[in-house]
């Protein structure tokens, strides 16, 4: 069942399935996306001839699982390694480590025709249309090209079906002899969904598509996605830095943090009960149309910026900007823990200091920060990093 339509700004609620283990299942019952411990490094430069070469980890072992017809909402900051994900399960980079399936193939490996085959079953849609589509050819070539590479159709049937595609995104079919330099964003981010959706893939990948748009046009455009999910089944990794407007269109939602996840469940869930103190962090900065309301909500502030890959903190990744840090957050990295609620979070305080337990981490103040942690003191550092 898709979320609600409504418009950006207002809650709705959804629902999703968990994340799932790597198991071996057939093509016809096999999930969209799997991810499993999937890892990206990339190895610097020397900083001088005899130095080092550093290594830059941009994911760090995530694991993920895209429901047939449903949405994953990704979010994080910038740097958080959101896209690097989108481009992994792509693989128009290559990982370093893990596995990555769609529709049930194992793809990690795949090379050549193998691996074009299996790229009829994701498309991407990228933030900029206009770096995607050929400025020097009409819409209708450009969003014929699919059809031509994966479906071998001749020039007469690929124009009927860019005329069929061109009215599912909502856009007369005059348009296909336009350029894009004639378009607007909002027509450009549809005709590039247009072309994502001419190979009849199963998953498509939204990296940040609606972040250049304005309110209302956010607003038609994830209306379309919802409308084009409910005819065609389609499932989608929807990535975004705003998680009001990841929520209108998620079942699900995956908050990421330093090139690891650090809550995933359902969308309701994870945006009313953040079990995750940066979760609570992102969630409190995002404006409340109601002034009663945005008074009255507790801030949490995030301090400093996200540090360097290259040298990730030890422990818990969070814990250098965490109004809650422990001891054992800088010394463990925190296991998965599960609530009751179906939420998956990566975070000590459910089973330390405060024991959570699975309740939202909002019931909690930075000043309440646990004084202690396994019978050991935790001075004043302790409260914040």
């Amino acid at each position: 069942m898709n979320p609600v339509r409504t418009t950006i700004g207002t809650a709705q609620p959804a629902t999703g399935t968990d994340t799932a283990a790597a198991t071996a299942t057939p093509a016809a019952a096999a999930p969209a996306a799997r991810l499993v411990n999937v890892v990206k490094e990339y190895r610097l430069r020397r900083s001088s001839l005899f130095g080092r070469r550093e290594v830059l980890q941009a994911v760090g072992g995530v694991s993920l699982t895209i429901a047939r017809g449903e949405t994953l909402g990704l979010v994080g900051e910038s740097g958080s390694g959101k896209s690097t994900v989108a481009r992994l399960l792509m693989r128009l980079v290559e990982p370093t480590a893990g596995t990555i399936e769609i529709c049930g193939t194992d793809v990690t490996n795949l090379r050549g025709r193998a691996l074009r085959q299996v790229r009829r079953n994701a498309q991407m849609v990228f933030q900029d249309p206009y770096s995607s589509l050929d400025p020097l050819s009409p819409l209708k070539e450009s969003i014929g090209e699919p059809l031509r590479i994966h479906r071998r159709m001749g020039r007469r049937a690929r124009a009927d079906r860019v005329g069929e595609l061109l009215a599912q995104v909502n856009l007369r079919q005059q348009y296909g002899d336009r350029y894009p330099n004639e378009l607007s964003g909002g027509q450009l981010q549809r005709a590039a969904t247009a072309r994502a959706l001419a190979a009849g893939p199963e998953l498509l990948v939204l990296d940040e598509p609606v972040s250049a748009l304005d309110v209302s046009t956010q607003a038609q455009v994830i209306n379309l996605l919802q409308d084009l999910q409910e005819e065609l089944g389609v499932a989608y990794l929807f990535i975004a830095h705003d998680l009001s407007v990841v929520r209108h269109i998620s079942h699900q939602i995956a908050v990421m943090y330093l090139g690891r996840i650090v809550e995933i469940g359902p969308a309701d869930q994870v945006y009313e009960r953040p079990a995750h103190p940066y979760t609570a962090a992102l969630l409190s900065a995002v404006p409340v149309p109601d002034p009663v309301r945005q008074r009255s909500q507790t801030k949490i502030p995030l301090r400093g910026d996200i540090p360097s890959p290259t040298q990730p903190p030890a422990g818990c990744r969070f814990h250098t900007r965490c109004p809650f840090a422990m001891e054992i957050c800088r010394e463990q990295d925190p296991p998965p823990y599960r609530t009751p609620a179906g939420v998956t979070t990566y975070c000590h305080l459910h089973e330390h200091g405060p024991r959570l337990a699975g309740a939202p981490v909002t019931a909690l103040r930075p000043a309440e920060a646990p004084a202690h942690v396994g019978g050991k003191a935790a001075g004043k550092g302790d409260d914040a990093a």
